[in-house]
């Protein structure tokens, strides 16, 4: 997948819009995958999963700051990925398709945080930027 140097322009725009809030989202984006899809709560058995704990905002925190990371390394997103994609593959062994349902829940965030900078065009780079890191990330998998 490559993003174009106009997709590129607007996700470190649309990013830096929000960069204040990164911490709290990543937190809020976790906590609705977790409430959306509780599946996925297989793989925290030992957190607090109330809106809002400590737990989620803290690993919320972790999510955030490596989408920045991989925002901020558009060039080498795979480099910059590797030893996230290391660790869910081969040792927490994350189901591949919770990347693409915190992607969603991502979306919604991002959407209830940009309000009317929310557009369509903002959404179509903001998923393809999330679809190259679901590739990068399940690249470990095969």
């Amino acid at each position: 997948m490559v993003l174009t140097a106009d997709e590129r322009k607007v996700l470190t725009s649309t990013w830096a819009k929000v960069s204040g809030h990164l911490d709290e989202m990543g937190g809020d984006a976790l906590c609705r995958m977790l409430t959306t899809f509780p599946q996925t709560k297989t793989y925290f058995p030992h957190y607090d999963m109330s809106p809002g704990s400590k737990d989620l905002q803290h690993h919320g925190q972790k999510v955030a700051k490596a989408l920045d990371n991989a925002l901020h390394h558009l060039d080498n997103v795979r480099g910059t990925m590797s030893d996230l994609a290391d660790l869910h593959a081969y040792n927490l062994r994350v189901d591949p398709v919770n990347f693409k349902l915190l992607a969603k829940c991502f979306h919604v965030v991002l959407a209830t945080y940009l309000r009317a900078d929310y557009t369509c065009y903002v959404y179509l780079c903001l998923d393809k930027f999330f679809y190259l890191l679901a590739e990068v990330l399940t690249e470990k998998y095969r």
